[in-house]
């Protein structure tokens, strides 16, 4: 007898829209959107420019919040968490990683990836500790110390992308990362956030590039800030 078992749902977003008030008029950038991700899904987001893609990332990072609708987290609505536990979960629960890296160029790779612990109260020996281990799991192990400036692009993503690993979270954001890379440090990027998907995490990834989305187990498609395809 086979038992099949459910996975669970981290991401329920329903309805959900977002307005924007420019001038006199009111911009739809998200219009009664339904989209649900399980545990340890691959899921990319695509669509043109204006679609919705970046409102949707901010909505699913808990960097913005819904003008109508329900987005559970874990099984938590959003719009209900005060400002601590949405940091909290930005700092803790979520790993964001940036097609322009956001690294501080005067801080060495180690530094750069202890971050979050310091927001998070971590002490400096655990910090720099967990740091390295990040760092080695993208295979930067021998970049400890250097600082932006001195890395190639794709050393920098994995820097970003090991800080935004450092902290264990179960899921990666993940925005044009590849946006800023050439063709062959894209796939190296890509197949790393592949590897992190098969230890576990759920990787959600906007991207506008075709070949890029078919790392992932699911392409959702946005137009005019609508689901046109999922």
């Amino acid at each position: 007898m086979f038992l099949c078992r459910m996975k669970k749902v981290i991401i329920s977003i329903r309805c959900v829209s977002r307005q924007y008030q420019v001038g006199g008029t009111v911009v739809r950038a998200l219009d009664g959107i339904d989209i649900t991700i399980t545990q340890n899904e691959f899921v990319a987001i695509m669509g043109p420019s204006g679609s919705g893609k970046s409102t949707l990332m901010n909505i699913l990072g808990c960097l913005d919040t819904p003008t109508g609708g329900s987005y559970l987290l874990n099984g938590k609505e959003v719009a209900r968490m005060d400002d601590d536990e949405l940091s909290r979960i930005r700092g803790r629960e979520i790993g964001f990683v940036f097609q322009s890296f956001n690294l501080l160029p005067r801080y060495d790779a180690v530094r750069n990836v202890e971050l979050p612990l310091i927001y998070a109260g971590v002490g400096r020996q655990e910090r720099y500790v967990r740091a390295v281990a990040a760092l080695e799991r993208v295979s930067l192990g021998q970049r400890l110390h250097h600082k932006p400036g001195e890395m190639s692009g794709g050393q920098r993503q994995r820097v970003a992308i090991a800080r935004a690993i450092v902290n264990n979270p179960s899921i990666i954001l993940a925005d044009e990362p590849t946006g800023n890379l050439d063709t062959a440090t894209s796939i190296e990027i890509m197949n790393l956030f592949c590897e992190l998907h098969s230890q576990g995490n759920t990787i959600i990834l906007v991207t506008h590039e075709e070949d890029i989305a078919k790392f992932a187990e699911r392409t959702v498609r946005l137009r005019d800030g609508k689901i046109a395809e999922q």
